[in-house]
């Protein structure tokens, strides 16, 4: 009993604190930095220790040996967290391909890659929090690296004669090409053990050293900032490849160039770079959906499988879902095409389809984008199209708390639990709170990513279909034979009633706060400065709808014969249960966590029908669980 209250306690904080798992992390793991910086170096310097499985310099040879070792030993010592054996075993084949002496471009990709899922589980803040002054960081260039570095960049500073290991050539183009703003912050920064390289972080505040970071990265590109310029202005797949800031600091050429071809990764990121106030004018919604669509598919072509399934998934969380209250409104049924389409491209991309179809697929949905694209213009953007968005996305994510929250408050005072009713309020005002929390560290703290979202509402969704299916299976044994008055006369313990009673508010919090995350980020999305009154309209409509909808359903409750009341809560339940299924299983896929295989059902996302296998099989599942225990009950009862 004990066991299941803390579990249940765990879950539910497990839930609360999802959306906020970045910055509870990045808190919490001081050496990921430096290990961040360790696999960076090594993934850029290891091409000048070993040249075709030949060792051409002893020392930087054994200097990578030793990085490779005190990463994995310093992976170990991080917070136990999901991902973390895998990042283990990412970097014991990172150290086993230093000691064969592998190629560089294998070296280049394990130690990204690695570096790249160290951030996924241990994230840290990746870009400054405002656009680096580059003239301000041409300034400090010359007075605190100059000396070393050179004028120019080119290692031939007067300092440089006498150091060793020799200081780097930020002229060096193939080096430059392997590193971020990000990686040259953390270097200036932390500094370099052995080295001359010292640490700036006493001596430079973090907005200089991030103009400092974005300078030096552009310093091999200098002659090719006319050509970046017209890419970004004229080249729609080039201003697909960058968004923002966080973006923009983690960016290589060498990783870009598998969209766009070397010469033109290295033009625009020496562009950006140095002109990092362009990502004002960076695309956005459809445009960006669009842009990352064809970026994905060229990736996919250059034969960077990884990047295309990203580019792929960015093209919905970051281009289509922002607008998806405005698609809604508009045209639901071309929604849920898009969403439908783009993850059976997704599956199609990880499972190395053709690439014949993929591009018809692809085509398909850019068509599908350019028909969206008009809902997302000015003129549909009026006070009637926020109010509908607002009623409706209310109304209907409202209604299926309510139902909960309605049955569950119901039978407690029908099998008067009347002590047990404070639970369920407090699980759904806390709720409430929780979704307010959410939406104030979304705003002012932290960035709740489309995947983190799909992903909270995916697991809430599911736990909640599995408590409801406990719940549900629960009230129908009561509700066959005279179980009910079996139930009602039965003097249960002090502990089993508090035991249920928690249960109870796990249940109402979850389901009440999955859909409040949804409603608060959907509204946020649909936020337009000067028609809050608009948007206030219709969250006031819905709410009234939503009270008398309660009313009714607690009036015509109370008229139910006790029975009656057990069977029809069971079963509303079940519906419930089936309906979560499905959602939870959906927002997973739309999180890229589970594949997407098109299936010949109907799209009734608001009774969580999805034409998809991977919906249908679970709801299947569960469907089957629902039916065996109501024949379970059904034996129980003629056998009592």
């Amino acid at each position: 009993m004990l066991f299941t209250q803390f579990f249940t306690r765990l879950s539910l904080l497990a839930l609360i604190l999802l959306p906020f798992a970045s910055f509870a992390q990045s808190a919490s793991n001081d050496a990921v930095p430096q290990i961040w910086q360790m696999l960076d170096y090594l993934a850029t310097d290891y091409a000048g220790a070993v040249d075709q499985g030949e060792v051409i310099d002893a020392g930087e040879y054994a200097e990578m040996q030793e990085f490779s070792r005190i990463i994995l030993q310093r992976l170990g010592g991080l917070s136990d967290q999901a991902e973390k054996p895998v990042l283990i075993s990412e970097a014991i084949i990172l150290v086993e391909l230093v000691g064969e002496k592998a190629a560089a471009e294998q070296i280049h990709k394990q130690a990204h890659d690695l570096a790249d899922h160290l951030l996924l589980a241990y994230p840290m803040p990746t870009s400054p929090e405002q656009v680096p002054d580059i003239a301000q960081g041409a300034s400090l260039y010359q007075v605190h690296c100059a000396s070393c570095h050179g004028v120019t960049g080119a290692g031939d500073g007067p300092a440089a004669a006498n150091l060793n290991p020799p200081v780097i050539a930020f002229t060096d183009i193939e080096r430059a090409d392997q590193r971020s703003p990000l990686s040259l912050y953390q270097t200036i920064t932390q500094g370099l053990e052995d080295t001359s390289m010292l640490s700036y972080k006493d001596t430079l505040s973090e907005t200089d050293r991030w103009a400092l970071a974005y300078y030096i990265g552009g310093i091999a590109y200098h002659d090719k900032l006319e050509q970046g310029a017209a890419l970004w202005n004229d080249n729609t797949l080039a201003r697909a490849q960058v968004r923002n800031l966080d973006e923009l600091s983690r960016a290589r050429a060498d990783q870009l160039a598998s969209v766009l071809g070397r010469e033109q990764a290295q033009a625009l990121t020496g562009y950006l770079r140095q002109n990092p106030a362009e990502l004002n004018e960076a695309l956005h919604g459809i445009a960006l959906a669009r842009g990352r669509l064809q970026a994905s598919l060229q990736a996919y072509q250059y034969g960077d499988k990884q990047n295309a399934v990203q580019l792929a998934l960015s093209a919905y969380l970051d281009g289509v879902e922002p607008v998806e209250p405005l698609l809604n409104a508009h045209n639901r049924p071309l929604r849920g095409q898009i969403e439908l389409a783009m993850g059976a491209y997704r599956t199609g991309l990880s499972r190395g389809a053709d690439i014949a179809l993929l591009s018809e697929q692809a085509a398909v949905i850019d068509d599908l984008l350019v028909q969206a694209d008009v809902y997302t213009q000015g003129e549909f953007r009026n006070d009637a199209t926020l109010f509908i968005a607002a009623f409706t996305i209310l109304l209907r994510e409202g209604l299926e708390a309510l139902l909960v929250v309605i049955a569950i408050f119901a039978f407690l005072t029908k099998a008067n639990r009347k002590e047990a009713v404070v639970y369920v309020h407090t699980g759904w005002i806390l709720a409430l709170v929780a979704g307010v929390m959410t939406w104030v560290a979304a705003r002012y703290f932290i960035t709740i990513s489309g995947a983190s979202r799909e992903l909270t509402e995916g697991i809430s969704a599911l736990f909640a279909a599995a408590m409801l299916l406990s719940v549900g299976l629960w009230m129908h044994q009561k509700s066959v034979g005279d179980r009910w008055q079996v139930y009602i006369h039965e003097k249960m313990s002090h502990a089993m009633n508090k035991r249920s009673a928690w249960l109870l508010f796990i249940l109402v919090f979850v389901s009440v706060y999955r859909e409040v995350f949804e409603t608060i980020l959907f509204y946020a999305a649909l936020w337009v400065d000067g028609q809050g009154h608009v948007l206030l309209a219709g969250i006031v409509c819905a709410t009234l709808v939503l009270l008398a909808v309660a009313w009714l359903l607690l009036r015509t409750s109370k008229k139910l014969p006790i029975a009656k009341f057990f069977s029809a809560s069971s079963a509303l339940i079940a519906v419930l249960v089936v309906v979560m299924t499905g959602k939870g299983i959906s927002a997973l896929q739309e999180a890229g966590v589970l594949a997407v295989t098109i299936a010949p059902m109907p799209h009734l996302d608001w009774l969580g029908i999805f034409p998809t296998w991977q919906t249908t099989i679970a709801q299947g599942i569960a469907l089957l669980l629902l039916v065996m225990g109501y024949f379970y009950n059904t034996r129980l009862s003629k056998a009592v």
